[in-house]
């Protein structure tokens, strides 16, 4: 009862006049180290169980966090491709506004890897108009053009194939020739251009339409080679190709087909006469039919 008794007053006195602060900070450094022993072992065992689990979780968000790392690094690098493709497809876009005739945008989904032939494999076919012959360009040039299709894919022979061969001409001025591939994305020869020609390094071919494939006008390579030997006939000149041959992911198809050649007519015999200077065998020949004629009108 006595300790009850005190135990009342003290209270009273700690809650009504804040008597006992003093005291109670006193007792409470007194006890401070008895309460520290007593909590070591726990806190020894809880400090061992969050160092233990820091290290596992630190390991699996290291883990998880380099795999997303890598992820971003590869969705970058996709943002990237994205970028260079937005900005391709924009020049295909513009190029496509400066060519008179219709195009479309095609992806190029293979390319062949012997040295000696240069084919691609494109992801439009005959079911989306692509025929044999047809026109193929990038945004800086000609590229060349369909040799095979299939309902889905098209194969497409470029202009660097040692097997093709593209009627062009300078634009400066109008200086007609053939450009032929050598197996080289960056090099092509024009044939048949006499020594004594006016063409210079840097003159711009394009296409001269006289081929039946490739309409006119359209930009194919730049000279940068011309080497005259003497006593040969012919120069000797090189071209690099405006199209990118060898980068390029995206082309335009000419979707535009040649017109037909027209058939020649044979002249009218009103419209035949007879050389003086002809040879012996139409000499006689046109006698032949002087003759007849004579007879006739007799």
């Amino acid at each position: 009862m006595l300790f009850m008794g005190l135990s009342l007053i003290f209270m009273t006195l700690d809650h009504r006049f804040q008597q006992l602060q003093t005291l109670r900070a006193g007792l409470n450094l007194i006890i401070s180290p008895l309460q520290y022993v007593v909590d070591l072992p726990l806190r020894i065992v809880a400090d061992s169980s969050e160092a233990l689990s820091s290290r596992s979780y630190l390991l699996t968000e290291n883990e998880r966090l380099s795999s997303e790392n890598l992820r971003l690094q590869a969705r970058l690098q996709q943002f990237e491709a994205l970028k260079n493709e937005n900005q391709r497809l924009r020049k295909l876009m513009q190029a496509s506004e400066r060519v008179a005739d219709e195009v479309e945008i095609a992806e190029i989904l293979s390319v062949d890897l012997d040295p000696y032939k240069q084919l691609i494999v494109l992801n439009k076919g005959s079911y989306e108009g692509v025929f044999v012959g047809q026109p193929l360009l990038d945004a800086n040039g000609v590229m060349g053009q369909i040799v095979e299709t299939s309902p889905l894919r098209s194969t497409a022979m470029l202009i660097s194939d040692p097997s093709h061969a593209l009627p062009v001409q300078v634009n400066r001025n109008g200086l007609r020739t053939v450009a032929i591939g050598k197996g080289s994305a960056q090099t092509l020869e024009l044939r048949f251009i006499p020594t004594s020609a006016d063409i210079e390094e840097g003159d711009i071919v394009s296409t001269s339409g006289l081929g039946g494939r490739f309409p006119a006008d359209y930009p194919v390579a730049r000279v940068s080679k011309i080497q005259r030997i003497p006593g040969e006939p012919f120069a000797y000149i090189e071209a690099e190709p405006l199209a990118y041959l060898d980068r390029s992911r995206e082309v335009l198809l000419v979707l535009s087909r040649p017109e037909p050649e027209e058939q020649e007519t044979a002249p009218t015999p009103a419209e035949e006469t007879v050389d003086s200077e002809a040879s012996p065998e139409n000499t006689g020949l046109s006698e032949d039919n002087q003759a007849k004629e004579v007879s006739a009108g007799e």
